[in-house]
C-alpha cells in the first residue's frame, strides 16, 4: 500500500503560513536547503527544477496533494500546474473544473478527501505527498502515515497552522532527526502501527 507523508516547513511555533499565506519568512538557503532537494527532488516545483539542477526521476513522491490555498499560492505565481512532474490533485469543496486551467493537469477533487486518499493508497504507484494547506491535514489526519518537518529557526506568532481541526493528541514516533548549520531541523515522525 503507497503511503501518505506530510512534508511540510513550520515556524517553530507551529505556523505553516502567516495568516495571509505568506512564506516569505522561511529559510530558502543553507545547508538544509541543498540537503533537502537532495533527499525529496520532486517537491522543488516544475519551473524551478532545471535552475536547480534537477533532470532525474522523481525519488520518493509521484503524486501531490493540495488544498485550495496552496494551490493558488503557486497560481497567484503564476504555475498553474506547480508539480507537472507529478500526478497533482487539489481539494476544494468551493472550486469546480472551470476554475483550474484546462491544461494544468490538474485532478479537482470536490468530494470527500479521505475515500479519495483511500484510493489512491490503494492504487499503483509511488508515495503521495500531501504538500499543505493545514486545513486538508486536518481532514486527513488519520491517513498521514509519516510527517517529515523542517521546522525554520523563526517564530511566526499567528497564521496557518500545520493541521486545522480539533483537539485530539495523537502519538508518533521519531524515525530521523537532522539539525543543519542554518539552524533549521528536519524531524520525520511515523504513526505507530495499531495493537490489537
Amino acid at each position: 500500500m503507497r503511503k501518505l507523508t506530510y512534508y511540510i516547513a513550520i515556524s517553530i511555533d507551529g505556523f505553516i503560513a502567516g495568516p495571509d499565506g505568506d512564506i516569505g519568512f522561511y529559510l530558502l538557503e543553507g545547508d538544509h536547503s541543498a540537503a533537502m532537494t537532495e533527499r525529496y527532488p520532486e517537491t522543488v516545483p516544475t519551473g524551478w527544477r532545471e535552475a536547480a539542477g534537477i533532470t532525474g526521476a522523481n525519488r520518493e513522491f509521484d503524486t501531490v496533494l493540495m488544498g485550495r490555498g496552496t494551490y493558488e499560492f503557486g497560481l497567484r505565481d503564476g504555475r498553474p500546474s506547480p508539480y507537472a512532474h507529478l500526478r497533482q490533485y487539489v481539494f476544494s469543496s468551493t472550486l469546480n473544473e472551470t476554475d483550474l486551467p484546462a491544461d494544468a493537469g490538474i485532478e479537482l477533487v470536490t468530494g470527500d478527501p479521505v475515500a479519495k486518499v483511500r484510493e489512491l493508497k490503494r492504487s499503483a504507484g509511488g508515495g503521495i505527498w500531501l504538500c499543505g494547506g493545514g486545513g486538508l491535514a486536518g481532514a486527513l489526519r488519520e491517513e498521514i502515515d509519516e510527517l517529515v518537518v523542517k521546522i525554520h529557526p523563526v517564530v511566526a506568532g499567528a497564521g496557518i497552522p500545520m493541521f486545522g481541526g480539533g483537539f485530539r493528541p495523537e502519538r508518533y514516533t521519531v524515525t530521523d532527526s537532522r539539525v543543519f548549520d542554518s539552524g533549521v531541523a528536519v524531524l520525520t515522525y511515523t504513526r505507530p502501527l495499531p495493537t490489537s
